[in-house]
């Protein structure tokens, strides 16, 4: 961050507390000033640092002994779905979807509940809380979004994403957990939902948060080629 603007931000770092990507490991997060009037053009210049959404907050990872965390970015012109992601579109035709302001709904909510009960008890969000959910992904921002993805009725997915100045942040999908659905792959489906938006809009990037080497989580990640990594000398290939 070099404008004249981005060096007078306020920032924030917390105390070590144990990292959410690699067991064992402490971390300490730098946040953004949360008074701040963050606006688009800011967001997508922070994002370019390295700078995440989580709720009303900016961050990123700021580890004196760790780099592991580097961000990702698919560029959007370049990418082409393999065998296997183009049958995943087929089998997804039948979805509806809507792109809806970023708000809290008892029925994502109840969504969100299955999701974390059945994929992510070993994880921080476990229990689930709804207060918890609302500050991670209810936002007031004009930037974000929530897209339900529907069979008829009956809700399968929702994506929360954020629309930057040059392209698309993923900032958490949740998805129906029961095995009938487990052939559509609904969180691979969503981001490639949200690189074929990005190229309609024209946009370069589907930004898609932190990937790490050593965390099987972040896997998922290198399917979606070509892929930008950020690391100390900028942008490069991965």
């Amino acid at each position: 961050m070099t404008s004249a603007t981005e060096s007078n931000i306020k920032l924030f770092v917390t105390p070590p507390h144990p990292c959410s990507y690699l067991p064992d490991q402490q971390a300490t997060t730098l946040f953004i000033d949360p008074a701040l009037d963050v606006t688009t053009a800011l967001y997508t210049a922070l994002t370019h640092a390295g700078f995440r959404r989580s709720g009303p907050n900016l961050y990123r990872p700021h580890c004196d002994a760790c780099s592991a965390c580097q961000s990702a970015r698919v560029l959007v012109a370049d990418f082409r779905p393999d065998r296997s992601q183009r049958r995943l579109y087929q089998r997804n035709r039948d979805l509806q979807i809507q792109d809806l302001p970023a708000h809290f709904s008892d029925e994502h909510y109840a969504l969100y509940c299955r999701y974390i009960s059945a994929r992510h008890r070993d994880g921080a969000m476990y229990p689930p809380d709804e207060a918890q959910y609302r500050s991670f992904l209810t936002s007031n921002q004009h930037f974000s979004r929530m897209v339900e993805f529907r069979l008829d009725d009956e809700l399968l997915a929702v994506a929360a994403i954020d629309q930057l100045s040059d392209g698309l942040s993923a900032i958490y999908t949740f998805y129906a957990p029961e095995p009938e659905y487990t052939r559509r792959s609904l969180g691979s489906y969503a981001v490639l939902w949200q690189i074929e938006r990005a190229r309609t809009q024209k946009l370069p990037y589907v930004y898609l948060g932190y990937w790490i080497a050593d965390s099987p989580k972040m896997r998922y990640k290198t399917r979606f080629r070509p892929l930008e990594l950020l690391t100390q000398t900028g942008w490069k290939l991965y």
